[in-house]
């Protein structure tokens, strides 16, 4: 029999794993950007290097959907592992590649690791703390490892780089995934069920996947070689038509694998709309940011790396803020207040930062805008999963995680295009966009439904302490 410690730990340990995985998702997908003009050695053209960005993005966004459902029909815990496998199998072959196609190999199968990785860590947690103040603690620390993360590749990607070489941006997710692996092994639970993928809907799967990837694929090449061009053209055709008929299909299927009633629950639907207009939004920041401290101020890998450490403390800010204001005033409170803090420092950065403006002004609205992303972030998550069934949990972290990297795939590909055909400033271009996407999500947020506070539930003037301690605390309970 376990006792109250014992259950305390166990939950602590098993917030440190989901942390870290998060933590390793995050990274990975803005670690290679500040490394690109050295990666470039390796043979890319101009035209061809952003496809060491794309690949991941691609077969992350692309099968995310069926893996949130093998996450509920074969076990969260089986795709938990399956996903650490992938993404080091992933880095391995990135860290040691000699040809351009070993390098792009290396990181779609990251990203398929992320798609296996994601759900089952979304919905590992969901189903580990219970839905309110408890959930909401945990997802400000897992909210802060993913989102922190996400800056942190940009601050070790310059690091790395300019110590050790562009190959150690994928050596260094060895060590992240062996730490993950001692975690989970110790902590994440054993499924219960056996596999059942009698429940898997094959045909939704395929046509899930392949619009995925395709639309994705459009919007990419669309960056790369412009909208008109015929593989532009061609690859978002035929998105569209795999989405007609994923519609149709799964209109007539009996346990589809897209299934829209499922938007009828708004929490799902106002956090994955929340999810892909983050990353089309905030998500894009870190990428401008980098091109302006290389291309336009001149700094190094080096210190462009940590020139990011002034965002990255806001976001951890942020994501702890998130947390406990989503529990004390309601995600729906949370969510808005996010969008306006990150829609105030964009649009000022927009409006006062160019080549030669003092550093202070620079990072005064970038760490206020990293505030509102914060904050964004762990809401985003906790409005997507409430109200959703435990069996279902690991679809939905699937629907709202596809949303999260569909929306970076294809809002950095309408940006780029954004500032390409329009003279003037890049970066002014550029942050007028994202403001014009946070607005949007600020929209959203309004839509989430309000919350009845019940008896009983955490008061503003429950003592303070540590999120961890808190989350534990509850999990033994």
């Amino acid at each position: 029999m376990t006792t109250p410690r014992q259950r305390s730990a166990t939950g602590a340990l098993l917030l440190a794993a989901l942390a870290t995985a998060q933590l390793l998702i995050g990274l990975d997908y803005n670690i290679v950007f500040v490394a690109l003009p050295e990666i470039a050695g390796l043979g890319f053209s101009p035209e061809t290097l952003q496809w060491v960005v794309s690949a991941y993005a691609i077969a992350f966004g692309g099968f995310l959907l069926l893996c949130g459902r093998l996450t509920d029909a074969i076990g969260r815990r089986r795709m938990f592992f399956a996903g650490l496998a992938l993404f080091a199998i992933g880095s391995v072959l990135g860290a040691v590649a000699v040809w351009e196609w070993m390098l792009i190999l290396g990181r779609g199968i990251q990203g398929l690791g992320g798609a296996a990785l994601a759900p089952s860590t979304l919905a590992l947690l969901s189903v580990g703390f219970a839905e309110g103040a408890a959930r909401n603690r945990a997802l400000g620390i897992w909210g802060a490892a993913g989102s922190s993360g996400m800056v942190l590749g940009s601050i070790l990607g310059g690091v790395l780089t300019d110590a050790l070489g562009w190959r150690s941006v994928f050596a260094i997710n060895i060590p992240l995934v062996l730490v993950v692996l001692v975690l989970a092994l110790r902590a994440v639970p054993l499924d219960e069920a056996r596999p059942a993928l009698r429940r898997l809907d094959i045909p939704g799967a395929i046509l899930t996947t392949a619009a995925a990837i395709l639309v994705v694929m459009g919007f990419t090449f669309a960056a790369e070689n412009g909208w008109g061009a015929p593989a532009t053209l061609s690859a978002l055709a035929a998105g569209i038509v795999a989405a007609v008929a994923l519609l149709i299909v799964e209109g007539r299927t009996r346990d589809p694998l897209l299934d829209i009633r499922r938007f009828t629950n708004r929490h799902l639907a106002t956090g994955t709309g929340s999810t892909f207009l983050f990353m089309a939004g905030f998500g894009a920041t870190a990428y401008f940011l980098t091109l302006y401290f290389q291309q336009t101020r001149g700094l190094s890998p080096l210190i462009t790396g940590l020139a990011f450490v002034i965002p990255c403390v806001g976001v951890l800010i942020g994501t702890n803020i998130g947390g406990r204001l989503a529990t004390k005033a309601g995600l729906r409170t949370a969510m808005a207040t996010g969008q306006v803090i990150g829609l105030v420092g964009v649009g000022a950065f927009g409006l006062l930062v160019g080549e030669n403006t003092s550093w202070i002004t620079v990072f005064v609205p970038a760490a206020f805008f990293s505030l509102g992303q914060g904050i964004v972030f762990t809401t985003m998550f906790a409005t997507a999963t409430t109200g959703t069934p435990e069996a279902e949990q690991g679809t939905a972290s699937g629907m709202a995680t596809a949303g999260q990297q569909l929306g970076g795939a294809i809002g950095l590909a309408v940006l780029i295009n954004f500032t390409s055909a329009l003279s003037g400033a890049t970066l002014t271009t550029a942050m007028t966009g994202i403001t014009v996407v946070i607005a949007i999500g600020f929209a959203v947020a309004l839509l989430i439904p309000g919350e009845t506070r019940k008896a009983g539930s955490q008061s503003s003037a429950e003592p303070l302490m540590s999120a961890a301690s808190r989350a534990a605390r509850d999990t033994s309970q």
